[in-house]
């Protein structure tokens, strides 16, 4: 991993910017190119898991919030590929927050991008979805955050879905999934990484997904 690795979960990074272009191709044929700055996860590159999360999401309501947005893949792809989307974005890194801006403009992609850490920039609203690739080398302490506190920002029926490698801390995290909402299950397995969701006020033994 890069040395601007260990400086993107910061609010604001000390690594002098540079900027890198990073291509997307869906299994669909379509293609993304986003600007990628330094001091932000995945420069040069999309993340592995970021396109599986993409690629096996389960789209449903119409207000989606990417938590820990980075540069704003997950939720500017998802707005082109699903355009009755309503869209929200948000991220701890200033700079992340200022590319997914630029990156949604480019992407001709309308969307409400907010600078704050975790939930903070969103009390008071509820969306219908919450996607997240989480920072998992940022602790565990903040994922269990993000997994606590996602009941509180979904509407009834609302999902939350985040991509992990299942043997470096995914597994964990779908148990305290299940732990929070009563309910879990796998959208996707792929390489080692899981796409796992959680749907508020389903019980367990209601999903026959």
């Amino acid at each position: 991993m890069s040395g601007d690795f260990e400086h993107y979960y910061t609010a604001e990074p000390t690594s002098k910017l540079k900027v890198k272009p990073a291509r997307l191709v869906l299994k669909n044929g379509h293609e993304y190119v986003f600007k990628t700055p330094s001091g932000v996860y995945s420069y040069g590159k999309i993340d592995k898991a970021t396109k599986v999360l993409v690629e096996h999401v389960k789209v449903h309501g119409k207000k989606l919030l990417d938590l820990g947005c980075g540069y704003g893949v997950i939720g500017i792809v998802l707005k082109r590929e699903h355009p009755d989307l309503e869209v929200f974005m948000s991220d701890i890194n200033k700079r992340a927050v200022e590319f997914a801006k630029i990156n949604a403009k480019d992407h001709n992609v309308e969307a409400d991008v907010r600078w704050g850490n975790l939930y903070e920039p969103w009390e008071g609203m509820k969306f219908d979805m919450i996607v997240c690739n989480p920072p998992i080398v940022a602790g565990k302490e903040v994922w269990m955050e993000i997994v606590k506190k996602a009941p509180d920002f979904l509407e009834e029926g609302g999902s939350l879905q985040i991509v992990a490698y299942h043997n470096k801390g995914g597994s964990r995290i779908k148990a305290y999934m299940r732990e929070v909402f009563g309910n879990v299950d796998e959208l996707c397995k792929t390489g080692g990484i899981r796409v796992y969701i959680s749907v508020k006020g389903l019980r367990e033994d209601e999903d026959n997904t």
